[in-house]
């Protein structure tokens, strides 16, 4: 039973986790980087094709968002997540594609007009999403689940996202069995739409997250609804647009939530019927998603709701956009409006488009309703920068660019201590992940020093090996390298990948008859006669 940390070790995103336990590889999360990071991660210690499961915390793309190129190097296991979660992978991993896709595109037509700039080649492709979809095994909330001989799982609700989790593990190895609790992204408690985080009782071991582990949200739980309907009123007033740059899935149904109840209470005086733009193809599939996840998902307040006939994310003047020509025609209509659109953080997506329209313009409100991480444009906006480039276009910052304090999808620090005294017994350790660099530190020591748990926070590469509860090998941190573009020569690389897919399945077909083993050899040498050059 060994564990390596492989992503979000001292940083915020990409997520992953490399467990070997029963004779099988397995992953948990196998997330996307995003935004600037300090140190480069390790490469996993074993090909793709090797890789038996993958254990899915939740859909937040710094947690799925790599999978596609899991499969593209030759992953063909399962990948286990609650039944939300499956329903949400399946539209935002081919919006991810999709991305990949247009930015190889761009950067395509940009290299025929520069000499010298070599052809880039996407992450993955849209197949490649298509193809890990269908590995996906939705699982209910609760349920202990036997993954294999050896291994057991359950998926605990934490209220961060709709089908969110924590996982348990259970190993079992030589009459050894240990337990290993993989936190995701702990949620903060009373959020709209979805429940409060659940408590585990017991474990051996925590791998938990710390993103905001230095910090309170607030001693007092705001008035998320007054806030809101202060600036639009004020921005309304003004004669101005209030944009949204939202996550397409969660923050955006959370603030159609709170936007419903201030149409419902007449809060907004002298724009009643101000309307509301949801410009985002994936946060619309994404609204619909969470409909029909209501009974498992929900919380009380929204099922009251719904019990009384009322659809607490639809509302009289909410506009969904999908087509690129409906996305350009917001822009072009003077009415005083919210427009939501991704992304979040502003790195991609339609929302680049409404801050090149809205930016300049003194009586807009560029509002943040998320965390934005180091690097990115939404942070840049959040710490005052008096310009940004666009499009190629210089924009001058005149808006108003405010935050909504306090709405945050993360348990703050008092929250994730109250989710590690929820068990009975102390954990023998806890590893901090999924926090920039100081963070992991401070909340480890916190853990150490008040809790009097034994606590670390690893470097990417790092090995335990989890019956000994001693270090393999303890990594260094490693500062990122300027990588080098991607190029043609990835067509090679998942040729490469494919070899090793192939190796797997000859592994995996050990012991098979005679007859069948000469009939697959004869095929591969088949194949290599053709290609052998």
């Amino acid at each position: 039973m060994k564990l390596t940390f492989i992503g979000a070790a001292h940083e915020v995103t990409g997520s992953c986790h490399y467990l070997e336990a029963a004779g099988k590889n397995i992953l948990v999360d196998c997330g996307m980087e995003q935004g600037v990071r300090s140190y480069e991660s390790a490469q996993l210690p074993i090909e793709a094709a090797l890789v038996d499961y993958v254990l899915l915390t939740h859909a937040h793309v710094d947690h799925s968002g790599m999978l596609p190129a899991l499969y593209a190097e030759g992953f063909r296991g399962q990948v286990l997540a609650t039944a939300a979660t499956a329903d949400l992978c399946s539209v935002m991993l081919r919006d991810c594609a999709h991305i990949q896709m247009q930015e190889a595109e761009w950067k395509a037509r940009k290299a025929k007009r520069s000499a010298g700039i070599e052809h880039y080649e996407p992450a993955y492709t849209m197949e490649d999403a298509d193809g890990i979809i269908k590995r996906l095994v939705p699982c209910h909330y609760n349920q202990v689940i036997e993954l294999c001989e050896g291994i057991k799982i359950r998926f605990t609700d934490v209220g961060h996202l709709l089908g969110s989790a924590s996982i348990e593990v259970w190993m079992s190895e030589d009459g050894n069995e240990k337990k290993i609790v993989f936190s995701g992204d702990l949620g903060n408690i009373d959020q709209p739409l979805i429940k409060d985080p659940m408590m585990t009782e017991e474990a051996d071991y925590v791998v938990m997250e710390s993103t905001y582990g230095d910090r309170v949200h607030s001693e007092e739980r705001p008035d998320y609804v007054g806030d809101l309907t202060k600036i639009l009123q004020e921005t309304f007033d003004a004669g101005g647009n209030v944009v949204i740059p939202s996550f397409a899935v969660g923050r955006t149904q959370e603030m159609l939530y709170f936007l419903r109840q201030i149409k419902a209470e007449k809060r907004i005086k002298g724009h009643p019927d101000f309307p509301v733009y949801v410009d985002s193809p994936l946060a619309v599939e994404a609204t619909e998603i969470f409909q029909r996840n209501v009974e498992e998902c929900f919380d009380e307040d929204a099922m009251d709701l719904i019990h009384h006939g009322i659809n607490p994310i639809r509302f009289p003047g909410l506009r969904l956009t999908i087509t690129s020509d409906e996305s350009r025609a917001i822009n072009f209509d003077e009415t005083p409006k919210v427009i939501i659109s991704a992304s979040g953080m502003c790195e991609a997506g339609r929302i680049r488009h409404h801050l090149k329209h809205n930016l300049w313009r003194p009586e807009c409100t560029i509002l943040f309703v998320g965390y934005q991480a180091n690097g990115t444009l939404g942070r840049l906006l959040v710490e005052g920068t008096d310009e940004v480039k666009l499009f190629g276009e210089t924009i001058d910052v005149h808006a108003d660019i405010r935050s909504l304090i306090g709405i945050s999808g993360h348990a703050d620090k008092r929250g994730l201590l109250a989710w590690v005294e929820g068990f009975r017994k102390k954990p023998d350790k806890i590893f901090v992940v999924h926090g920039e660099s100081t963070v992991c530190e401070s909340f480890a020591a916190c853990l150490e020093n008040e809790y009097k748990i034994d606590a670390y926070a690893p470097y990417s590469g790092t090995r335990f090996d989890l019956l000994t509860g001693e270090a393999e090998y303890v990594a260094a941190p490693k500062p990122l390298m300027k990588k080098k573009s991607r190029v043609a020569a990835d067509v090679f690389a998942r040729l490469m990948a494919a070899g090793q897919r192939l190796i797997a399945v000859i592994r995996r077909n050990e012991g098979g008859t005679n007859k069948d083993l000469a009939k697959f050899a004869d095929q591969v040498n088949s194949l290599c006669d053709k290609w052998d050059k």
